[in-house]
């Protein structure tokens, strides 16, 4: 939610005793430029659980990057990062291209570095948590998304 005015801070809402939500919704605003973070939801399209199957490609190809800087955001923790497909209505999973463009994603993240705001955040987190090699290739593969090896 952005400032109302100049006294009052804009807040990041997530999931009340939710882990991943509020890292999730703190990917949100590392990727979110300056004009988006005046926007309700930094102006992102959402649609509510229920969608349709095409619909779902579309929330797929959106949460690409917050979903892969989630996933890191998770290493730098210790925590164990699962991929959402927020639709549990219609009982539609994360696909498995949906799967793979967060793996390449987060790759390419720790081949070419995080977002300003996104290294800043990771790094307090790592430093917290006592996990210094959060950032490190090795560490992410598609095989962990499809929860056939450890995360």
């Amino acid at each position: 939610m952005p400032a109302q005015d100049h006294m009052q801070p804009a807040q990041i809402v997530f999931a009340y005793d939710y882990f991943a939500s509020a890292l999730h919704e703190c990917s949100h605003w590392c990727i979110a430029g300056l004009s988006r973070r005046k926007l309700l939801d930094y102006g992102y399209w959402y649609a509510p659980d229920g969608r349709t199957e095409s619909e779902q490609r579309v929330f797929e190809q959106v949460e690409i990057k917050p979903q892969a800087l989630e996933w890191i955001f998770n290493k730098a923790c210790g925590h164990r990062f699962r991929v959402s497909a927020d639709n549990l209505e219609q009982g539609l999973g994360a696909s498995e291209p949906f799967k793979r463009d967060i793996c390449v994603q987060a790759l390419d993240y720790c081949e070419r570095g995080l977002p300003p705001r996104a290294e800043k955040f990771a790094n307090a987190l790592a430093a917290y948590y006592r996990q210094p090699n959060f950032l490190q290739a090795g560490g992410y593969s598609y095989l962990q998304l499809c929860d056939l090896e450890p995360n």
